[in-house]
C-alpha cells in the first residue's frame, strides 16, 4: 500500500524575505538552505497582511483577509471558518495533525474574556495538560507569551510554554532574566543579549517537541504546523547566537532615514502617532518600556539590531535542521512535504521605520516561501509573484486532499510549468482606534511592480522594483505611469467579490 505523505509547515515570525541564505544579507541559514537546495525558492512571496494574527489566519484558511474577517489584530477569526483550513482539513483526511509553538490565530490582548486559550484572561481555563484540539489541529502546545514586550504572569495564565518555564515556580526569574542585558550591550533598547540560558528560550522548546513530534510518529500520516515565534522584536538572543555576527560581514539597511516628504499621506500620520505616549496599557509594555517605538536608528545602532536579528534566525534554522534530521533518523524525510514561510515582515530600518505598519516596502510585505518533498524540483528558484494564502491549496494539492473553497492556487503548476502569476494581493483595515489612520488600504505586487493604495482616498504609492528595489521614487502621481496604475488596478479589482464584514475589535492584540 503506498503510504500517504507527510506535510509540516515551519513558520517564523517577522522574517524579511531576503534574511535567508540564498539572499546573500549574511545571515547564515545552512538548514534553511537545506530546503531550497532539495526543493524550490520562491523569490516574490509576498504576507496577505503586515500583522500576526491577520496573516496567520490567512495561512490557516486560505483567504484574503476581507474574506475571513480578521482584517487586523485584535479580531478574533470566526471558530467554525478557521476549522475549516488547515488543521481541520488534514484532520478529516485521516492524518494526525499537531500544532506547536505561536499560534496567534486568537486574540491574547482582550477587553473580556473570550473563552479561548490565546486569550491572557480566559487561558486559566485550559490548565497544564490541556493538549487541544484547537482550529482543528488534535494535538496542540503552545504559548501564551511568545515575545519578551509583554509581563509575565504566573499560571494559571498560562500555555504549555509557560507552564514549562514554571516548571520548579521559577518562572517569573527566567522570564526576566531573558531581559537581562549581557556585556556588550547594544545601543539600542530594542535588541540585546538575552542574560537567559539558550535551553529556556522559545526555540530550543519548540524544536524539542516537534523532534519528540517526529520521533513518537504512529501509522498515521503526520500533519504538522511548527511555529517558532522569533525573530519578532524585542529582538534578544542568547549566547552562542547572540555573538554570531559580531565580526561577520553583514549587510544593513542601506537608507535609514526618514523620508516622509516624498511618500503617501499616511506614513507621517503614522509615525507621528508611533511617538505619541503609550495608549494600548502595560500588558504588551513590559517595564514600561513602549515597545512600539522605533528609537533612534543610525548606522551603529542598526549594525546592533541585524545582528540581533540575524541571530535570532540562525537560533530556528538550527532548529530546523534537527527536525530534518529527526525525519531522516526516522525514514520519513522523503515521504514529508515541507513548506518554510514566516507570516510577514520586518522594516529593519528601511526607510528609517523599524518593526512594522501600513508601509508596505519590500522587507516588510515580502517573506521567505521554500517546498521541498516527493517530486518537487530539486534548487529551483521561481519569481512569480505568490502568496502565504497560497501555502493550503498547495499543502492539500500536494497530499490529495480535497479542502473547502478559499482564494490560494497550488504552487505546483509553477515548478512544473503548467501555469505562470503574474501578481499576488495584500489587504489591511488600519483602523486609527488602533493605528492612527483609517484606511482601506490594499497592496498588489506584481513581477516588476508594488502599489499600495487607500481606496478611501485613492491616494497611494507605485514602485518600479525593477529599476528601483530601494523604493525610492514614489511613481504613483507621474503621468507617464497612468497605464501601469490602471493595469495594477484592474488586478486588485480581480479579487474574488466574497467579502465578509469585519469581525468586531475585541483586544488589542
Amino acid at each position: 500500500m503506498v503510504r500517504k505523505p507527510n506535510f509540516i509547515l515551519i513558520t517564523t515570525d517577522q522574517q524579511r524575505g531576503d534574511c535567508i541564505g540564498p539572499e546573500g544579507r549574511g545571515v547564515l541559514t545552512p538548514n534553511i538552505d537545506r530546503i531550497a537546495n532539495n526543493g524550490v525558492r520562491f523569490s516574490k512571496c509576498i504576507t496577505p497582511h503586515p500583522m500576526c494574527q491577520a496573516a496567520r489566519a490567512s495561512i490557516l484558511t486560505g483567504k484574503l483577509p476581507y474574506s475571513h474577517g480578521v482584517r487586523d489584530n485584535g479580531r478574533d477569526l470566526d471558530e467554525a471558518l478557521g476549522e475549516s483550513g488547515l488543521g481541520g482539513t488534514f484532520s478529516r483526511a485521516g492524518y494526525a495533525t499537531h500544532f506547536i509553538g505561536k499560534a496567534h490565530l486568537s486574540s491574547q490582548q482582550t477587553f473580556e474574556p473570550t473563552g479561548r486559550p490565546e486569550c491572557y484572561k480566559s487561558a486559566k481555563d485550559f490548565g497544564p495538560d490541556w493538549r487541544g484540539d484547537y482550529f482543528g489541529f488534535e494535538d496542540v502546545q503552545m504559548m501564551l507569551r511568545p515575545h519578551h514586550h509583554t509581563q509575565w504572569y504566573a499560571p494559571p495564565e498560562a500555555l504549555n510554554y509557560e507552564y514549562w518555564l514554571d516548571q520548579d515556580g521559577h518562572g517569573k526569574d527566567r522570564w526576566d532574566r531573558a531581559k537581562d542585558r549581557l556585556e556588550p550591550d547594544t545601543s539600542h533598547f530594542q535588541a540585546w543579549r538575552s542574560g537567559l540560558d539558550n535551553e529556556w528560550h522559545s526555540s530550543p522548546w519548540i524544536g524539542d517537541r516537534a523532534v519528540e513530534m517526529i520521533e513518537n510518529k504512529g501509522d498515521e500520516p503526520l500533519m504538522a504546523w511548527v511555529s517558532f515565534p522569533d525573530p519578532h522584536p524585542p529582538f534578544l538572543a542568547p549566547r552562542p547566537w547572540c555573538d554570531m555576527y559580531k565580526d561577520v560581514d553583514i549587510t544593513i539597511a542601506s537608507h535609514f532615514e526618514l523620508d516622509l516628504e516624498r511618500r503617501p499621506w499616511w506614513h507621517r500620520a503614522f509615525v507621528e502617532d508611533r511617538a505619541k505616549p503609550i495608549k494600548q496599557g502595560a500588558e504588551h509594555n513590559a517595564g514600561g518600556v513602549d515597545w512600539g517605538q522605533r528609537g533612534e536608528l543610525n548606522e551603529t545602532s542598526l549594525r546592533d539590531i541585524t545582528e540581533i536579528y540575524f541571530g535570532m534566525i540562525s537560533a530556528v534554522d538550527h532548529q530546523v535542521g534537527r527536525i530534518l534530521d529527526a525525519l531522516s533518523a526516522k525514514g520519513e524525510l522523503e515521504n514529508t512535504y515541507i513548506i518554510f514561510a514566516s507570516d510577514h515582515g520586518e522594516w529593519l530600518g528601511d526607510h528609517g521605520l523599524l518593526l512594522k505598519g501600513p508601509m508596505l516596502y519590500d522587507g516588510l510585505l515580502r517573506v521567505p516561501c521554500l517546498v521541498q518533498g516527493p517530486g518537487v524540483p530539486k534548487g529551483a528558484v521561481l519569481d512569480d509573484p505568490v502568496g502565504t494564502i497560497d501555502i493550503l491549496a498547495t499543502a492539500t494539492d500536494l497530499c490529495s486532499i480535497d479542502t473547502a473553497p478559499n482564494h490560494g492556487r497550488t504552487l505546483r503548476h509553477l515548478w512544473d510549468g503548467s501555469e505562470t502569476r503574474d501578481f499576488a494581493l495584500s489587504e489591511y483595515e488600519v483602523d486609527a482606534i488602533r493605528s492612527a489612520v483609517d484606511m482601506d488600504l490594499t497592496t498588489v505586487r506584481s513581477r516588476r511592480f508594488r502599489m499600495s493604495v487607500d481606496l478611501k482616498t485613492d491616494t497611494g504609492e507605485l514602485y518600479d522594483m525593477q529599476e528601483d528595489p530601494g523604493e525610492m521614487d514614489n511613481l504613483f502621481d507621474d503621468p507617464s505611469r497612468a497605464a501601469i496604475r490602471r493595469e495594477l488596478y484592474d488586478m486588485i479589482r480581480s479579487r474574488p467579490d466574497d467579502m465578509i464584514p469585519v469581525s468586531p475589535r475585541i483586544g488589542w492584540h
